[in-house]
């Protein structure tokens, strides 16, 4: 079996269409949003996560600022993932942008796996459009750090957003690591995203089965956001 499938986002942000282009089509753009750390170069984009180098993403069109579309090579079970981004300008300096992503995920329990792909996409693209609309062009410190095993996941999350206050979009929250107050601009069944002045903190259902921390810092090296080991700390009191 096998499931093939198509994942559209769309936004309007109030960003210029090159602003745009940096932040989908550059290593260090991508670094604000997306996952890991990024590099495009030689008609490649690579990202490595976790300390893991994903599948190499090869660029099949690139047309400042219009368009940036990429796609993996299929795995001999069929397996890819692709990426096609549209840039229009619009009135008064405002941007649509929008992603759709596509490719074939294989097997008979496909359905967790795109469960899991189509909230995860679903975060990123909503990063995507904060980090335009609050930090656009600056430079971003990805963080990731990875919890205990997690075998009930209902009790993670009600655990999380215990600790957060049970939050809802929109509330104020306070992230003990980062020492800071934030906004939550993003929540799914398996995502949450958190803004605070200086950075995008995000905690994802991992398919590895443990929850992460993927955020994006904005501040000066050595900020309290910014510190890996206080955030596994952190997960494992509320997971250990």
């Amino acid at each position: 079996m096998g499931h093939a499938f198509e994942l559209p986002h769309e936004a309007l942000v109030e960003a210029t269409p090159e602003q745009v282009w940096e932040a989908i089509a550059t290593g260090p753009g991508i670094d604000a949003w997306f996952m890991g750390r990024n590099e495009v170069a030689g008609g490649v984009v690579r990202t490595a996560f976790g300390g893991v180098d994903l599948p190499d993403s090869a660029v099949s069109a690139a047309e400042p600022p219009h368009r940036f579309t990429h796609a993996g090579a299929p795995a001999p079970d069929g397996r890819f993932v692709a990426y096609d981004f549209l840039v229009e300008g619009r009135d008064r300096g405002s941007t649509s942008i929008r992603l759709v992503a596509s490719g074939f995920l294989p097997g008979d329990d496909w359905e967790s796996e795109y469960e899991a792909m189509s909230t995860g996409f679903a975060l990123f693209f909503a990063t995507l459009v904060e980090y335009l609309t609050h930090f656009a062009g600056r430079a971003a410190t990805p963080v990731t750090e990875f919890g205990p095993p997690v075998t009930d996941w209902p009790r993670a999350w009600r655990t999380l957003y215990g600790e957060l206050g049970d939050p809802s979009p929109g509330d104020k929250v306070f992230l003990e690591p980062a020492g800071q107050a934030g906004v939550v601009y993003f929540a799914n069944v398996q995502t949450l995203g958190v803004r605070t002045g200086d950075g995008l903190y995000r905690f994802i259902q991992g398919r590895g089965g443990s929850m992460v921390a993927s955020h994006h810092l904005f501040g000066a090296p050595g900020a309290p956001g910014d510190a890996g080991p206080a955030w596994r700390a952190w997960l494992e009191r509320l997971y250990g």
